[in-house]
This record gives structure tokens, sequence and C-alpha cells, in this order.
């Protein structure tokens, strides 16, 4: 079964999408492959020359070849008919007929999120990552983080992942065990030790000319039901990703940024549209994406001794900065209903108790 996948892939001139089409329709690659030339042009509609290659099972010999290759490297093949074939991906019509994997393929069935954006993320950006990352792993006991590894974004967040105890994919467009970009190739190797994966639709023999980035997207689009863009320009690749997930009918969600900042451009432009749903929280996530909670936060006693004593306004404070990533002050003076003067001797209280931390920008969070 793996080989007949296999030689489906080294048919010359068939591409993914028909070879995903065909198996559909005909049931397994086996069957394709044993097929008459007259039933493979007059019944399954390919070019003679296509139905000519299949036909001489010269596919078969490259299939061996790549399946030696890919124990000599430590390369898992995974076919669209393994069980082990991510669930969301298997529905998408231009699904890899195969994928290539490192590392732990149980990964790839967790409940995945793919996060993207720009590679010229800022302090913010990298901040909110972290802290989003952070918050969704305190509460979903199996979440992974699905990514690009490529350098801003989708770097930030694999090494988000692995700070805070979160499995990670990495969906390279290259051919495995090699990954680029080279100077993340210590990253990948992170990823693994950590349990994750490396995840490439590109077989050995690929020729490879810079042009797989698109396609390596529409994968992390499809792999998970859910995408979001962190930080993106008016334009880039992150926004075709959403694209491809909005296609996929995955849910897409947006950070809003600062009107003025370029990075804020694409994601602003998303939510508003109505193509991507607005995440101010982790919290946000969850419900977009209508998880169950899996861990429950519980106060230690330290924790409780830390209330004691609060007044009113210091309270209001803590519940209007419970569940946001971070608020400015005319945020929590909307949320509380408080006066100015109320406000900053409240937060110099909390401040000087450890219970809220103030940010550049006169924003503030919740510790």
């Amino acid at each position: 079964m793996l080989l007949d996948d296999l030689a489906l892939l080294f048919v010359p001139g068939l591409g993914s999408l028909t070879a995903a089409r065909l198996v559909d329709a005909v049931g397994s690659a086996r069957q394709i492959l044993s097929s008459p030339l007259h039933r493979l042009v007059g019944e399954y509609g390919l070019k003679e020359s296509v139905a000519r290659s299949i036909v001489t099972g010269e596919s078969y010999k490259m299939a061996e070849k790549e399946v030696n290759y890919c124990r000599k490297n430590d390369i898992e093949i995974i076919t669209v008919a393994d069980e082990r074939y991510p669930e969301p991906l298997r529905e998408a019509v231009d699904r890899p007929h195969v994928l290539f994997v490192r590392g732990s393929v149980e990964t790839l069935s967790m409940r995945t999120l793919s996060m993207v954006g720009t590679r010229e993320m800022s302090p913010s950006g990298h901040y909110v990552v972290d802290r989003l990352i952070a918050e969704l792993g305190a509460k979903l006991s199996d979440l992974c983080i699905v990514s690009g590894l490529a350098y801003g974004v989708d770097a930030a967040c694999h090494r988000a992942a692995l700070a805070h105890d979160v499995k990670t994919v990495a969906v390279v467009a290259n051919v495995l065990p090699d990954v680029q970009p080279a100077p993340h190739r210590a990253l990948a190797e992170d990823i693994l030790r950590r349990g994750g994966a490396i995840v490439s639709e590109l077989h050995s023999q690929t020729k490879q000319n810079g042009r797989q980035f698109i396609a390596r997207n529409r994968i992390i689009a499809a792999m998970s039901m859910g995408t979001l863009v962190v930080e993106s320009p008016a334009s880039g690749g992150s926004l075709v990703t959403a694209d491809m997930a909005d296609g996929y009918h995955r849910t897409v969600m947006a950070l809003p940024g600062r009107i003025t900042d370029a990075n804020s451009f694409g994601t602003n432009n998303l939510i508003r549209s109505g193509k991507a749903r607005l995440v101010l929280t982790a919290d946000d996530i969850i419900e977009d994406m209508d998880w169950e909670v899996t861990n429950v936060p519980t106060m230690d006693v330290d924790d409780k001794d830390l209330l004691e004593g609060l007044t009113s306004e210091q309270m209001r404070c803590l519940e209007a900065l419970g569940g946001a990533v971070s608020m400015d002050v005319s945020q929590i003076l909307a949320a509380t209903a408080m006066t100015i003067g109320e406000l900053t001797m409240a937060l110099i209280e909390l401040e000087m108790r450890g219970l809220v931390r103030q940010l550049p920008g006169q924003r503030y969070e919740r510790v």
C-alpha cells in the first residue's frame, strides 16, 4: 500500500490535485496504477502521456528509491490512506497525497492551531505571541502550534511553544532532513527533541526552485481548524495563508494593532473585512474554536493571600485585566467606571503587591 501511494507521487505530469481527485474517485492508488491504458484515459480523464507513464510501472522504481532514502534519514512516510494522516488536511481537495515527517507523527493529530505572520516582527508581536501561547498551553493539555519555521512570527511561535511546554509542528518548503532557513536548523532540532515534528510534502528527488512556499502555506492553512494571523503588512504570505484557510472553511483570526503600524495593516484589514475574528486573549481563541478547556487553573493559598485586604477599586482593576493580553489606562477606565485619581492609586498599590505590571505605552497587565 505504501509503495503504491509513493509510486503515484512519482508519475510524471500527475500533480497533487489530480492525484487526490483520482484517489477519491477510484478508491486507492493501487487501483489507479493497475488500470489499463484505455481506462486511465477514457474513464479517469488522464492525458495519454501520463497514462502511459503509469502503465510502464517506472514510478515503482522511484518509490523504492524513496523508501530507502527515508529509512536512511529517519523520515516517516505518511500517506493519505494512513490513519495518522491529519484529518483536517485530509478534507482539503488539494491535500498532499504523501507527507514526509521527522519526529512525532502523533503531534499532527493533536488539537492544532496554525499561527502565521510577517517576517519583520515587532517587539510587541513577540510579547503577545508568548503570552497567548502560554495562556493557551495552561488551559489546553493537547495543544499543538503549527507554523512555517520562517523568520519573524513563525520562529517566535515555535520558540514560545517550546518555552511553555507546548508541542509544535513546522511545515517546511524543502526536502527533509534539511531545513530552511539554515539559521533555524538548531530550532528545528529543538522541536524534534521536545516531541514535535517537521513536515514536508517534497520527496528527495524534488527539484527545488524556491517556488514551494505558497504550496507549503496551504498545508499550514489546512492542517488546523483555525489560523491566527499575528502581524502582517498590507500584503504578504500570511494573508495568502489566511485566504487559503478561509477557502477551506477554517476559522480565521487576527490580532488588531495600531492603525499607524505597518505590521497591523494586514490584520486590521482582515478584521474590518469580516474575514477574520478579532482576538485579544487566549480565551477569545478558545471561544472562536469552540474548544473545551482541559486544564482549569486553580489559585493556590499564596495567591489567595495576595488578594486579602484589597479595596473594591483594586479588585475592579484586577477583574478588568483578568482576561486581556494588556490594557491601556483609557481601556481600564472604561471597564471599571473609576476616576483617573482612583485608578492611579489602585494601580500603584497593585504594582507594589506584584499583582499587575506596567508595560510601555501606559499599558498594564495582570501578573
